[in-house]
């Protein structure tokens, strides 16, 4: 079964995969795993991100690829946008380098207590 099926099989209902077996030596894991967010989406939507991604985030090349219009794609995107988690990609810094930091003078101790107080 591929992915498409396996999408189409769910109709959009959530669920968890128990296996994972590695097909380059057979060690099969067994647990409770959440598929990846874009996994998560309808068969087309995952096609609509897989063109975005190939079009370089062109939405002309999305508008002549789809037949449609820059607000259908810009409506599109947001919906599906609202449907992903936004991932952080500015972790909060570790206590070290806080400490390294107040150490070098770059903060004042107001500072870094507030950024060792902003981590969670």
């Amino acid at each position: 079964m591929d992915w498409k099926e396996l999408t189409n099989l769910t109709r959009g209902q959530p669920f968890v995969v128990e296996r994972v077996r590695l097909a380059g030596n057979g060690v099969a894991i067994e647990g409770e795993f959440e598929l990846p967010q874009l996994a998560q989406l309808n068969v087309e939507d995952q096609v609509f991100v897989t063109a975005f991604v190939r079009s370089h985030g062109s939405i002309k090349e999305m508008e002549r690829i789809f037949g449609v219009s820059y607000p259908t794609i810009k409506s599109r995107l947001n919906r599906i946008g609202q449907q992903l988690d936004f991932v952080e990609t500015d972790p909060a810094p570790s206590q070290a380098d806080v400490v390294a930091r107040l150490r070098r003078g770059e903060l004042t101790a107001q500072q870094a207590l507030s950024e060792l107080e902003g981590r969670s």
